[in-house]
């Protein structure tokens, strides 16, 4: 099948070529030149494990432009996959959903075969029907489900390891309204081995929201208990190993440390929690779910306090920017918070990350500046009076941590064994 994917961030790219690889060709949309350039070149414009390589195996398979008239007429699916951005009031962004919707419109107006329309970002309930829907009408002058389809097909995509979520998903959920849509989309999805939802498109947007504010409720929960843990000497991590083997409850997300990051948990929950708002209800549980997540990390600036009380003109060490391993995104990183704290505190802030460094000094320049990048992990822990464990990158667990304060938030094990000082969040 010929698929057009418009947006090429983390899902678009992904998802392409997820579909190339099960033997699709594909056309990516993109307002970005240097992101085109890339792809064209088979470079992927983000850090993803095995994307490179796949872009260069199958280099004749896809390729990216910024004309949405091209792409859509030359494609039967389109993949809406642009960024849902939260604003200051925690409501969901939709410029980008609304500018894709008017392009794909307007080319459509030109297409006289059936063609189905795919939204795949992450948007509130009502949002495909009352927003994407009206739009494409508008500029195409054509009818949803009698003229051209419609869908709503959510992303589960863990960033680190997206390419293997793609092709070895828990499930796909595919919100449809006709039966030609939902017939096109069964074919697409045909090659991969997973239970599929046919759902209403209603459903499908809040499916993505329900389960990624339950696995942020998890972890916040995880980090309360582990918090009381830490004040009475127990081991957090070993409670919940026993918690987890209770099969209503499972062994995932109880990983305590310094709380949830990354480009879905902080706008989805804030955004279910706005639209909760606006239609009466109280969200109580999410609510506290994000202050607890906001908070966690800063347990690590009061354990290093504990042993270093003066922060001011002292050295700290950050080990890891990115918002967790194997990714080079630094959306709504815990480093953020603890770095801008510790400046607060006058500290000197020499920091690592096999991958994010570059990320962290362009997105958060009123702290990036103001820090030291290391060129290894090494130097950090040579430069450093302390040391604070931000992401639980693997080349951490091979440091020698001898003769060092340690402050982790991530469960280093050689660290634990080595340091001479050594503090664990909620351990």
């Amino acid at each position: 099948m010929r698929v057009s994917v418009i947006g090429s961030g983390y899902v678009g790219l992904v998802t392409g070529m997820g579909f190339v690889k099960i033997g699709n060709s594909v056309i990516f949309v993109d307002v970005d030149e240097r992101k085109i350039q890339m792809i064209n070149n088979a470079k992927p414009p983000i850090y993803e494990e095995g994307l490179e390589e796949l872009m260069k195996k199958f280099k004749d398979k896809y390729y990216a432009t910024k004309n949405y008239r091209e792409a859509i007429l030359n494609s039967d699916a389109t993949f809406i996959c642009v960024g849902t951005p939260s604003r200051e009031d925690g409501s969901i962004d939709l410029t980008y959903i609304k500018e894709a919707s008017k392009e794909i419109g307007k080319a459509l107006k030109e297409k006289e075969d059936y063609h189905v329309v795919v939204v795949k970002s992450t948007v509130l309930p009502e949002t495909t029907e009352k927003v994407v829907k009206p739009n494409i009408e508008k500029y195409s002058g054509k009818k949803a489900f009698e003229d051209f389809g419609l869908a709503m097909n959510p992303e589960f995509l863990r960033e680190g390891v997206a390419l293997r979520d793609f092709l070895n998903p828990d499930r796909i959920v595919i919100g449809v309204k006709d039966e030609k849509t939902k017939e096109v989309l069964e074919k697409l999805y045909e090659p991969i081995d997973a239970p599929k939802l046919i759902v209403d498109i209603k459903t499908a947007e809040m499916m993505k929201y329900a389960s990624n504010a339950f696995l942020a409720t998890k972890i916040s929960f995880a980090n309360e208990i582990g918090n009381i843990c830490k004040k009475l000497g127990i081991d957090s991590w070993k409670v919940f190993e026993g918690v987890g083997l209770d099969h209503r409850i499972s062994p995932y997300f109880f990983r305590t440390g310094i709380g949830w990051g990354g480009s879905c948990f902080p706008k989805d929950v804030r955004a279910l929690i706005r639209k909760a708002g606006e239609i009466g209800e109280e969200p109580l549980i999410l609510k506290a779910v994000m202050e607890v997540n906001e908070r966690q990390p800063l347990k690590m600036i009061e354990l290093l306090k504990k042993h270093v009380p003066e922060l001011k003109g002292k050295t700290v060490g950050v080990l890891g920017l990115a918002f967790k391993p194997n990714t080079d995104d630094v959306r709504e990183t815990r480093a953020y918070i603890i770095i801008k704290k510790l400046l607060e505190e006058g500290a000197h802030i020499i920091a690592y990350d096999p991958k994010a460094m570059n990320n962290f000094k362009q997105l958060y320049p009123d702290v990036g500046e103001k820090i030291k990048y290391a060129g290894s992990a090494e130097e950090v822990l040579e430069k450093s009076n302390a040391i604070l464990i931000v992401t639980e990158w693997d080349e951490f667990e091979n440091l020698d941590y001898s003769g060092k304060i340690v402050i982790d938030g991530r469960r280093i094990r050689a660290a634990e064994k080595t340091a001479r000082i050594y503090e664990g969040v909620c351990w």
